[in-house]
């Protein structure tokens, strides 16, 4: 590696920032994943000799350099900002496939490659399922970005999103536990098979407290704040801090930072952050996470030529097709005991199983001396390479094949109707907020309350003639409505749970029959 000074190593970070940048707008311009554009342009860059970004190859592609890039500075950012995001009450709705995917469907796939990886790619026991937990869980940077690009329907996207925060999380448990102990513990037999349950259940257990005490705890303390930019950094602290103290315990830092996140954006949120701060909140790590996922794409693509694939053709073919079946298995069987789950959104999330960086970042902390680390690095950087180029060109084109997203004719005027008069409403209310905070007169607003009342009646006059044209457009907002109704009824019985004034078996049941019915209006029942 050259000689580099921080002054060096700020100029190398510069080009990277602004080629990621670049290649990043242009893929947008032309609405395609910005993620697969990124990874094909950094292989060819790597690939290419170009003499002025060689010390930045080589700076890139130390294994030491990208493992502390991915693990450390964007894996919490990135998981922070999706989990931030996610409402709770989605993820509670959708539980049961969520759950089966990520413990279940990762833990059934880990088992399938392992011993795979032992017959038929000739690994070592440690080796095979060092590659299995590489290989069995879905990368949540990966898999978030080229869903946000391409576009799928809320429930299923927060299945996708629910399985790859969470199972990743499991399979750096599993990655550890077989690199590291798995040889000590099959030599103790069951006592072993005891100790390595025991760990597995410590380091998640850990995680999720950890993660659950400074979510609450920073909520808590934005309670006594409304002032957005120390709260961003708030936000900043826990999402790091969470990772790295559950890191410093031997806990799940990736199942820290989720929880944190989850706390923060659910309960934080709605206790003590003002429209203004979750607004601007939103914002910072939309930034952030646009220019973490565009860097860790083109260090992907870098990272990936340094791989010597010579006379390992075969080999790398058969570990695709064992980690696609494995994949394939795992969630048929796994979402095969949920009712009333569409059979083409098994297909999108089998397919659209990712594998990316993290699974790089994994294999190349591996112990040099490690047994079989070359051939698992050759396979892993494979098996990613196929995964986000051939899979994740592909996915758009199978969701529109499956007509998973499909629109119906007049949606997108539809949408941008609802959207301003949703606007215009929200102008309305705002201005008589302020006119009675401010004391106002009547003379003051009354003139631009009825010019946006007018711009509102004429554009609901607009959704009728609308409705009238595409009558199905109207049993769509009436779902919509059926919809919010049962979020309100689900809150609603939280309520009277926390006050005691129902049992939590009466709560359990009633929340449940809420439940099926969100899930007969998602499939269309």
């Amino acid at each position: 590696m050259y000689e580099l000074d921080l002054h060096h190593i700020f100029q190398l970070v510069l080009i990277l920032v602004m080629l990621a940048a670049g290649i990043t707008a242009i893929a947008k311009k032309f609405k395609q994943p910005y993620p697969i554009a990124l990874v094909i342009i950094g292989a060819i860059i790597g690939l290419v000799n170009i003499p002025v970004l060689e010390p930045l190859k080589t700076f890139i592609t130390e294994g030491e350099v990208f493992n502390f890039v991915i693990i450390t500075m964007f894996l919490p950012a990135l998981l922070g900002e999706a989990a931030f995001k996610l409402p709770f009450s989605h993820l509670v709705d959708n539980k049961r496939p969520i759950i089966a995917l990520a413990f279940g469907g990762t833990l059934l796939s880990f088992i399938i490659i392992g011993f795979a990886g032992i017959w038929l790619l000739d690994f070592s026991i440690p080796a095979a399922f060092v590659f299995a937990a590489l290989m069995s869980a879905t990368d949540p940077v990966s898999v978030l970005s080229i869903f946000k690009s391409v576009g799928v329907k809320k429930r299923l996207a927060i299945v996708i999103e629910g399985e790859s925060l969470f199972n990743d999380g499991l399979a750096v448990v599993l990655f550890k536990i077989s690199a590291f102990y798995l040889l000590t513990y099959m030599e103790l037999g069951i006592e072993g098979a005891g100790h390595g349950l025991w760990e597995f259940i410590k380091v998640i257990s850990l995680g999720l407290i950890i993660g659950g005490a400074l979510g609450y705890g920073f909520s808590k303390l934005t309670k006594f704040f409304d002032d957005y930019p120390l709260e961003i950094i708030f936000s900043i602290i826990l999402f790091y801090g969470s990772f790295l103290i559950a890191e410093s315990v031997h806990a799940s830092g990736v199942i820290a930072v989720v929880v944190a996140a989850l706390v923060l954006g659910n309960y934080g949120a709605k206790i003590g952050m003002s429209p203004t701060t979750k607004l601007n909140i939103n914002n910072f790590w939309d930034v952030t996470a646009l220019l973490a996922n565009s860097l860790v794409f083109l260090m992907v693509g870098l990272e990936i030529t340094i791989i010597d694939v010579a006379d390992k053709w075969n080999l790398i073919f058969l570990a695709i097709v064992i980690v696609l079946v494995a994949r394939s298995i795992a969630v048929y069987l796994s979402l095969s005991f949920i009712k009333n789950f569409p059979n083409s959104w098994k297909h999108v999330i089998n397919w659209g199983g990712l594998k990316g960086s993290l699974s790089i970042a994994l294999v190349l902390s591996l112990p040099r001396n490690f047994e079989g680390r070359e051939e698992i690095l050759i396979l892993a950087f494979s098996v990613v390479l196929f995964s986000l180029v051939i899979q994740g060109l592909s996915v758009k084109p199978l969701l529109s094949w499956l007509g998973v997203n499909k629109k119906e004719e007049g949606f997108n005027e539809y949408e941008q109707l609802i959207a301003q008069a949703y606007r215009l409403e929200s102008a309305i209310n705002e201005i008589n907020k302020t006119k009675k905070d401010l004391y106002m007169t009547e003379n003051v607003t009354k003139g631009l309350i009825q010019q946006y009342e007018q711009e509102l009646l004429d554009m609901k006059n607009e959704i009728d003639v609308l409705f009238q044209k595409y009558p199905e457009l109207k049993v769509k907002q009436q779902e919509m409505l059926h919809k919010q109704s049962l979020y309100a009824q689900h809150e609603a019985i939280e309520r009277l749970l926390k006050e005691e004034v129902i049992s939590s078996e009466v709560a359990e049941q009633q929340q449940e029959a809420i439940t099926n019915q969100l899930v007969k209006l998602e499939n269309g029942h």
